[in-house]
């Protein structure tokens, strides 16, 4: 119990600095791959995702979804990349090779979908090398670059509401 109040702190510090020296440059180029982060005990519905991407003309090859869990007992066998607490250790280190390809990789969007407070989702949206990233309102605003407002069962108008700003910011190609 001691132990894991320190990790958290150090967890914390190691996001905080992240944050602090993460610059938002925002360009006019176009998503051609997309990553998403969300919770899965929150929204259990990974579909939902291949069909945004669909719509933003991303190809499935080009879309890497991840879900996190807090419960690892309840974490669902079918779900490829299903990540938990014991996969971060001290000072934001990554334990899970496949977590840290996720955030090796340069995608040129990242949607963060989940609405709790959970040190790890926001460890992994910050430490994503995405040039784009937009996420559902959360306590923390330095962690997107776009923030859209909706609950989190909302999707579709999550969806459209993304759609309608992505392309008003040019990022759909057609």
């Amino acid at each position: 119990m001691f132990l894991k109040r320190f990790k958290e702190k150090s967890n914390k510090k190691y996001l905080n600095s992240i944050l602090r020296e993460r610059s938002t440059n925002v360009d006019d180029s176009k998503i051609v791959s997309l990553g998403v982060i969300f919770c899965i005990d929150e929204i259990d519905d990974f579909e939902i995702f291949r069909t945004l991407a669909t719509s933003i003309h991303v190809r499935p090859n080009k879309l890497k979804i991840i879900a996190y869990t807090e419960n690892i007992k309840e974490a669902p066998y079918f779900w490829d990349t299903c990540f938990h607490a014991k996969d971060f250790g001290w000072n934001g280190k990554i334990k899970n090779i496949e977590l840290q390809s996720f955030l090796d990789t340069k995608f040129d969007a990242l949607i963060s979908y989940y609405k709790n407070d959970i040190l790890e989702l926001k460890l992994l949206t910050a430490a994503s090398k995405a040039k784009f990233k937009i996420g559902t309102f959360q306590t923390d605003e330095r962690l997107n670059d776009f923030i859209i407002k909706t609950p989190l069962k909302a999707f579709k108008t999550f969806k459209t509401e993304l759609i309608k700003y992505l392309t008003i910011l040019n990022k759909i190609k057609k």
